[in-house]
């Protein structure tokens, strides 16, 4: 009776659970596979899951006063808190934190403890009679495992393992450090922008006062009409220009929110280049600069921490042509309770346990840990030849932004003295001309010349400025303690 009822329902529960499947995988499958043909675009119900979490990151997690006016200190901060580049080198430093401790973990014994319990019932045949028998048997039990010796094995795992936290560790002020000359850089970008957009005006309104000089001398018979078109002219190309540095501007805002890893449409006030003070002259020299910058880059120090991994992981492959000699010991107990028909239960128990020493050498494997320490000597020499080629960029890096330092500073002594020279020249160009001692022609040349010379200034301040920055990032002072401190 029993076997017909198993038979009769297993095919039905069979059919059902392949239909289930069935209609499961076809449902799984609609939305996985590849796109039907290449002349349409593919959509499936799946798209308005990411949909919505697309539209969720449009909040941005920016706490940003309306009113307040961020120095470039508080704009790192911002950055350093919220950028994603600096949370993703944290959390691979505390990956490898971890891949510390597994392997630090192999220096203390492996402990296991089991436990089962088992419930048998069946028949049993004695003599002349078939009876009917229970057993219930506990199972316990602890294993434990150690290596006792390996030649240095597990401390050369050790070694590599710190010295591979050590990297990440530098890898993370890394980040810090790119996201800082990043924010600076925007920073400036943007003063840069705003500062031009400054200067526009102001020839805008210059152009202006050129064109309305014009109509007053047409009124009066003194000026020509192509003197007023001429200046209509200068005018509109002024407003011109204005409209395309405001655009600018606008670009400058979404790159320093980029940097600050928040969305273009929060919009910051920051601190006018009008309110900082600019460096006017050099500290130090470039072979002090070097210096610093072998010592604190922490891009060379990360390569300098492979090569010490590179050095522990050769010693590993190199003890692997040695026995290991490991401890295995085992405790146990198992108790039984049994009975049969017509018999009383019974019960049995017993502690179990013993102790080894195994030691294990391979004698041949097919040159496999030839090749495996023949690979690690050459990740040594490879991690050398990166830390030599890391030297070589480092010191080109500093020379350029030190260089290029030297000629800011140059640059923002003569755009002073021009913008200092073209806005007298333009005064007393418009003075004459409305004495009628300069032509109208003349007055929209000295007008340009101070236009250009007022971006120029603007220019060269923020050159100043970045270039000062770009040292600091080029050095590793960025992210020293003091950085912030003498921050402009």
């Amino acid at each position: 009776m029993r076997t017909s009822i198993s038979t009769s329902i297993e095919p039905r529960l069979l059919a059902r659970v392949v239909f289930w499947l069935s209609l499961l995988c076809a449902g799984r499958g609609a939305s996985e596979q590849a796109p039907a043909s290449p002349d349409h675009p593919w959509h499936s119900s799946v798209e308005k899951e990411f949909q919505s979490e697309g539209q969720s990151l449009r909040t941005s997690a920016f706490s940003i006063a309306p009113d307040k006016s961020y120095s470039l200190a508080a704009l790192i901060d911002l950055a350093e808190m919220q950028n994603p580049e600096t949370r993703f080198a944290w959390e691979r430093a505390r990956a490898e934190a971890a891949a510390l401790g597994v392997a630090q973990s192999e220096l203390y014994p492996a402990l296991a403890v089991t436990a089962i319990s088992q419930l048998n019932r069946g028949l049993h045949f004695s003599g002349i009679s078939i009876d009917r028998q229970t057993i219930q048997s506990f199972e316990g039990g602890l294993d434990l495992s150690y290596t006792v010796f390996d030649f240095g094995a597990r401390a050369s795992r050790i070694s590599a393992a710190k010295a591979e936290v050590l990297a990440e560790n530098f890898a993370f002020n890394d980040a810090h450090r790119r996201t800082i000359h990043d924010v600076e850089q925007a920073y400036y970008q943007l003063l840069n922008a705003s500062g031009q957009l400054q200067a526009a005006e102001a020839s805008l309104t210059n152009a202006q006062a050129v064109h309305q000089a014009a109509e007053d001398r047409l009124e009066h018979g003194l000026a020509t009409l192509p003197d007023v078109l001429e200046a209509q002219s200068a005018e509109a190309q002024a407003e011109y220009e204005l409209q395309a540095v405001a655009g600018a501007e606008d670009i400058a805002r979404g790159n320093l929110a980029k940097a600050l890893g928040m969305l273009p449409t929060l919009r910051i006030h920051v601190q006018p280049l009008d309110q900082l003070a600019t460096p006017e002259s050099l500290s130090d020299n470039v072979e002090k600069a070097l210096d610093r910058a072998f010592q604190q880059r922490p891009d060379l120090m990360q390569q300098l921490a492979e090569v010490r991994s590179a050095n522990a992981r050769v010693k590993e492959a190199g003890v692997a042509f040695y026995p290991t000699l490991n401890l295995d010991a085992a405790a146990g107990g198992q108790a039984l309770y049994a009975s049969q028909e017509a018999h009383r239960w019974v019960h049995s128990g017993n502690w179990v346990g013993g102790v080894g020493l195994s030691l294990t050498w391979s004698l041949f494997d097919g040159g496999l840990r030839k090749s495996k320490l023949a690979r690690a000597k050459a990740d040594v020499r490879a991690s050398q030849a990166t830390v030599n080629a890391a030297r070589d960029a480092i010191a080109d890096e500093v020379w350029t932004a030190y260089s290029n330092l030297r000629t800011a500073f140059r640059q923002r002594q003569s755009a002073s003295a021009l913008l200092s020279a073209a806005d007298q020249s333009y005064a007393a160009s418009l003075d004459s001309y409305n004495h009628g001692v300069r032509n109208l022609l003349d007055v929209t040349a000295a007008q340009r010349r101070l236009a250009q010379a007022r971006s120029s200034d603007v220019l060269a301040r923020t050159q100043v400025l970045a270039s000062v920055a770009e040292l600091a990032f080029r050095t590793g002072d960025s992210i020293q303690p003091t950085a912030k401190k003498s921050r402009p």
